[in-house]
């Protein structure tokens, strides 16, 4: 059977990266590409944390894109903490390869070139801030007819947000971008919102299992984590869910279908996703956000991401 042609838009920290092991370890999916943007560390560490994932995984062949390194506006000023500065833990190797292994191209022309050369194959998963979509939209409108399927992590469903009081990370770091991608991109769209990731937790147990398998793999994972992942009180590897979403579509359960947008003004909303349930916005263009998913299913898809 045909591999699944898969090309990733990632901000790379830790949970990018378990994502990406995700992928990288899944036999029926094929990575064309990796595109970077800002968003958990500075573009250049998230393109040097690509780069590091793909080294211990053996996958240095992946082409790597540098992105946008900024919002489209660029007027946020992110605080690279929560995964340590550099996005993976602040945890220096010197082995790790360096940014002359990039490709000359940017991202954005990167996406559309491989898309349009693929046309109708290729699923696109985006882990970050949505920059490179919007303005890879904006240059070829019709990208998204070119497209199989969107999946996306970011957005939240209850009004209620991780960056500020109403807005998701992602989708806060660049409002008018995920703006776009809500609005612009009318293939079969995916999302896993932040409520649908808390809600869907592992347990500490789990974490600290899946992390002291003996493999070069695990050790990674548990050296980039050892700065406060197994303080918390659940596993969220928030960008799994929608990478276990693109590998296996029956991992996801239930979905909820409707159109949404993106609030740009509001003192206390802006960047929060916004849900049409009740269809009165009119929008042709409907979405489906991940409700439910299996667990157990997951749960083998992770932990083979570190054999």
């Amino acid at each position: 059977m045909a591999k699944k042609l898969l090309l990733v838009d990632m901000d790379c920290g830790i949970d990018d990266a378990q994502a990406l092991m995700m992928a990288l370890a899944a036999p029926e999916v094929e990575i064309l590409g990796i595109t970077c943007c800002f968003g958990n560390t500075t573009i250049e560490h998230v393109c040097r944390n690509v780069l590091r994932v793909l080294k211990v995984c053996n996958r240095m062949e992946i082409p790597v894109f540098r992105g946008m390194s900024h919002s489209i506006l660029g007027e946020i000023n992110p605080e690279y903490s929560h995964f340590g500065g550099d996005g993976l833990g602040d945890v220096e190797d010197p082995t790790s390869p360096g940014l002359e292994h990039l490709q000359e191209e940017d991202a954005v022309h990167a996406l559309i070139r491989i898309i349009n050369h693929h046309q109708g194959q290729i699923s696109l998963l985006a882990t970050g801030p949505l920059t490179n979509l919007a303005l890879a939209v904006k240059l070829d409108p019709a990208l998204p007819k070119k497209l199989n399927q969107l999946y996306i992590m970011g957005g939240n469903l209850e009004g209620r947000g991780n960056r500020t009081v109403c807005a998701e990370f992602n989708f806060y770091l660049d409002p008018e971008a995920a703006y776009i991608v809500m609005n612009d991109f009318t293939c079969p769209t995916f999302i896993a919102a932040l409520e649908f990731a808390n809600d869907n937790s592992l347990t500490k147990e789990f974490f600290k299992n899946w992390v002291n398998q003996d493999t070069v793999k695990a050790n990674f994972m548990k050296t980039i984590t050892a700065k406060g992942w197994p303080e918390k009180k659940n596993f969220v590897s928030y960008d799994s869910y929608a990478m276990a979403a693109v590998i296996d579509e029956f991992i996801i359960t239930e979905y909820l279908e409707c159109a949404v947008s993106v609030e740009l003004q509001g003192n206390y909303t802006r960047g929060m996703m916004v849900l049409d349930t009740q269809d009165k916005l009119k929008k042709k263009q409907k979405v489906f956000l991940m409700k439910k998913c299996n667990l157990e299913k997951f749960k083998e898809r992770l932990w083979s991401a570190l054999l």
